[in-house]
């Protein structure tokens, strides 16, 4: 079978297969015909994705040289029995189309399109020939099915990384680390803290403290609704390492439930530097360091 010859993405490269002379040949001869009558079958296909209504984010200029451009990467994969060049493809499509708002299902749908495209071209061709139509299709149907597969898998790798990619920019955005003045942090916590959340917090906050130099830290918690123990949790021990770095960490915004889960898990919240709210752990954590804030006396007017 044709297909032996092709290798997915996933599987490690291993040793071509030997294919019979009337394979190779009939797999030749199925090339070259997609060659000759490669304008109108790819001018078919633009014209099927069109009417089924996908890839509308592109324009049908742009719709039609990425046709073209995969027209000619799925027939050099049928005639060299490897997918690596319309894998390497198939991930700088979906760089260039993912931003662009273009979803799974359409890449798999333009894809089995130009598979029941060419299939129709492969009918009309043999259809006098019952016997070596079948030859054809079943050279031609399991290779069709893995180049779809490789292309769908491609695109859906790629998707999965950009996703991590813009969740780990949220999560940066919503774990901040300001610094207020020289040797003071502050780092305002909003939303659900999840394990995840709590370790890159710590990371964050720790890598801050060494660039800064910082002294003091100021973690306001004052947007978390809740906490579950294992967070908790780990919030005790981001406190215990900023202070092996140095630095000294007043918590805000305790909420009781969050002090309740606290006391649960044992924590001595008599060891934990705890003010009310953000203003007063600035002016605590200004105290600590030095500073002294004096009221600014109006002018007297002239």
């Amino acid at each position: 079978m044709v297909n032996n010859n092709l290798k997915v993405a996933t599987q490690p490269k291993a040793a071509a297969q030997p294919v019979s002379e009337s394979a190779s040949a009939l797999l030749s001869e199925l090339v070259a015909h997609l060659r000759q009558n490669r304008t109108q079958l790819r001018e078919e296909w633009v014209v099927r994705i069109t009417e089924a209504e996908l890839l509308t984010a592109m324009t049908k200029d742009e719709i039609f040289a990425e046709a073209t451009s995969v027209y000619d990467s799925y027939v050099e994969a049928l005639e060299t029995g490897t997918l690596e060049a319309l894998q390497a493809y198939a991930r700088n499509l979906s760089e260039r189309i993912i931003p662009r708002g273009v979803e799974t299902d359409e890449v798999v749908g333009i894809v089995l399109l130009l598979r029941d495209v060419l299939a129709r071209s492969l009918f009309a061709k043999y259809h006098e020939d019952f016997k070596v139509l079948g030859r054809v299709l079943d050279a031609y149907e399991p290779a069709a099915n893995r180049i779809a597969i490789t292309v769908a898998v491609g695109f859906v790798q790629e998707r999965e990384r950009v996703i991590r990619e813009q969740q780990e920019a949220i999560r940066e955005l919503s774990t901040p680390v300001l610094q207020v003045r020289e040797r003071l942090l502050i780092l305002p916590m909003i939303g659900l803290i999840d394990p995840h959340r709590a370790r890159q917090l710590t990371e964050q906050l720790l890598h801050g403290i060494r660039a800064n130099r910082a002294k003091v830290v100021v973690i306001d918690i004052t947007g978390v609704a809740a906490m579950d123990a294992n967070v908790a949790n780990h919030l005790v021990l981001t406190v215990e390492a900023a202070r092996l770095l140095g630095a000294t960490v007043i918590v805000t915004g305790l909420s009781p439930e969050i002090a309740q889960t606290l006391v649960k898990i044992g924590v001595d919240l008599g060891k934990m530097n705890t003010v009310g709210d953000l203003q007063g752990g600035i002016e605590e954590a200004e105290r600590l360091l030095g500073f002294k804030v004096f009221p600014i006396r109006e002018t007297p007017a002239g």
